[in-house]
């Protein structure tokens, strides 16, 4: 095996969770260690899974990763034949209930970007709301408006 490690990014890993609905983090770092092994590399480290969660990329809910709003699914080469490798049955999701756990997670990031003053990471969730408002039946205006309100400042 090589010492390179294979190279996905948040969206390549939407797109994996996306083939079953949702995934398990340890599900997720399994397709990732088989789509290594099939290619002779080693897997990525699971920071990759790490800053998609932070990205919006994907989101977690109940024990599950799913794509996130901030998401372009794509698949890796060779990730199809990864539903034939995991054992793991396709999953739907309460989309409200996603939503909603989404929309908490988001409120308490603003929510402490806000106290910290911190202007990158309010950049970054004003344009993340605007996804997340299209993705799921969530309504975001009036963080928005604080967010909006905080980036002018700068």
């Amino acid at each position: 095996m090589s010492d390179e490690r294979l190279t996905v990014d948040g969206d390549d890993l939407a797109g994996l969770v996306d083939l079953f609905g949702a995934l398990s983090r340890a599900e997720l770092v399994e397709a990732l260690e088989e789509l290594a092994f099939r290619r002779g590399v080693e897997p990525p480290d699971e920071g990759v899974v790490d800053d998609a969660l932070d990205a919006y990329q994907l989101v977690e809910h109940d024990g599950h990763l799913y794509p996130g709003p901030a998401a372009f699914p794509t698949l890796p080469e060779g990730a199809e034949d990864v539903p034939h490798i995991l054992d793991v049955e396709p999953r739907t999701v309460d989309r409200e209930a996603l939503g909603a756990s989404v929309e908490r997670r988001f409120r308490a990031e603003t929510a402490r970007a806000l106290a910290a003053e911190n202007g990158q990471r309010v950049a970054r969730l004003l344009d993340v709301s605007y996804d997340i408002e299209s993705w799921g039946p969530v309504e975001l205006g009036d963080v928005r408006a604080r967010l909006d309100d905080a980036a002018g400042r700068e």
